[in-house]
């Protein structure tokens, strides 16, 4: 099983290395990056490339990680036992298997995306170390060990929003995505609009590179966003000519698609207006 890039996703020499060395040595793959790098699309592209079913598990603040095992609905139990139910005599009924019991249930080899690892509480990964080293967990409900069929590709993705535990680092493979260079970005461009006028391309990731390193700028724009940026612009059936540099006389042309808040609209603004010689 070796992972390379997709017809819809290009992934760099070090991020193929990355993902085919955690495939050998069935680790997690934990990867790190800027928001709108691509990390969450990296799982759906292995899962893809490697024609594998994918499961998703999205982590929110409230995840706990007993939910990726399972959970017991105790009260729905409570409930149907003062109601005669009869299926309260199995356990089992009320029992709902969470995104690991159903990669490890599963009959063929499942791709594992924990989404966001850092959103969670910092006891999450410490709470998983054990069922991911050993591919296994007790359900104590039931008393059974629910032991993973065909051990799952395991891709963990997070924000850098918090730091991980180092006894949770130690059993994952790690990749930090880099922003893309001028040459990666184009590529992915062309992946995702082919007939782009090339003139537009090359002046609008100029320009782009330019707002991502002008100081000051309090959230630089992602890859994602450069190419909703493009495809506005090229539903307006603009070309290079269109395009002004960010420090000139205005701000860049559509720039909500580029700039998210308003201390950098304003930055702009003043730069603007500095250009124009403060009239």
């Amino acid at each position: 099983m070796q992972f390379t890039s997709t017809e819809t996703y290009i992934a760099t020499r070090d991020l193929t290395v990355a993902v085919n060395a955690a495939i050998t040595l069935e680790r997690p793959l934990l990867v790190k990056g800027e928001p709108g790098t691509g990390k969450t699309e990296l799982a759906r592209q292995i899962a893809a490339a490697l024609d594998l079913p994918l499961l998703e598990w999205s982590v929110k603040s409230t995840t706990r990680a007993q939910q990726g095992l399972y959970e017991y609905d105790a009260v729905s139990r409570l409930r149907d036992s003062q109601l005669g139910d009869a299926r309260v005599a199995d356990v089992a009924n009320y029992i709902k298997p969470g995104k690991l019991w159903q990669a490890f249930a599963a009959d063929t080899r499942q791709v594992l995306l924990i989404d966001e690892v850092d959103k969670a509480d910092i006891e999450f990964p410490n709470d998983l170390l054990q069922e991911l080293d050993r591919m296994e967990f007790f359900v104590y409900e039931t008393d059974e060990i629910i032991r993973a069929r065909h051990r799952p590709i395991v891709i963990i993705t997070s924000n850098n929003e918090k730091e991980l535990p180092d006894a949770f680092l130690r059993r994952c493979f790690f990749h930090y995505i880099k922003f893309p260079d001028a040459e990666t970005l184009t590529q992915i461009v062309n992946v995702h609009f082919p007939d782009i006028k090339p003139g537009l391309v090359r002046a609008a990731l100029e320009q782009f590179f330019e707002i991502r390193e002008t100081p000051g700028l309090k959230k630089k724009p992602s890859t994602s966003e450069v190419l909703d940026w493009l495809k506005l612009l090229m539903a307006e059936d603009l070309d290079a000519a269109d395009l002004r540099g960010p420090a000139k006389d205005a701000l860049p042309r559509l720039h909500g698609a580029l700039l998210k808040n308003e201390q950098d609209v304003h930055l702009f603004e003043r730069l603007a207006f500095m250009a124009r010689g403060g009239r």
